[in-house]
């Protein structure tokens, strides 16, 4: 079982930059690959980047692709997102999501835990 709380969400202007981070419980944090998704009103869960379990991995959403930044740091059991030159299509809210494989994997229904997730709006 493994229980995520993200933070890091808030208000900021086009243009600007925000961190947000998921905090994982439990003890074989590496072992699970890591997924940060974005839902805005009206529409479906989409993907957004993945991390590997070691962190030698990435995948982007191309939306995000060259503004945005996945990372995590095993021993801190903690998953970041680095998002740059945000955008009003950015606005959203964010979910971290675990996966108890190694690969990083774009599906929603590839992920077995989801965090609360955090409003990230971005006005213009």
């Amino acid at each position: 079982q493994v229980h995520l709380v993200e933070s890091g969400g808030g208000l900021v202007q086009a243009g600007e930059s925000l961190t947000l981070s998921c905090a994982a419980s439990g003890r074989t944090f590496s072992t699970y690959a890591m997924g940060w998704f974005r839902q805005a009103p009206g529409k479906e869960r989409d993907y957004v980047a993945a991390i590997s379990g070691s962190g030698g991995s990435t995948r982007y959403a191309d939306s995000v692709k060259g503004r945005f930044t996945i990372s995590r740091d095993n021993a801190k059991n903690t998953v970041y997102l680095q998002m740059n030159s945000l955008n009003v299509e950015d606005t959203a809210v964010y979910y971290c999501a675990a996966t108890g494989t190694p690969l990083p994997l774009v599906r929603v229904s590839s992920y077995d835990y989801w965090g609360q997730g955090t409003q990230v709006t971005v006005s213009s």
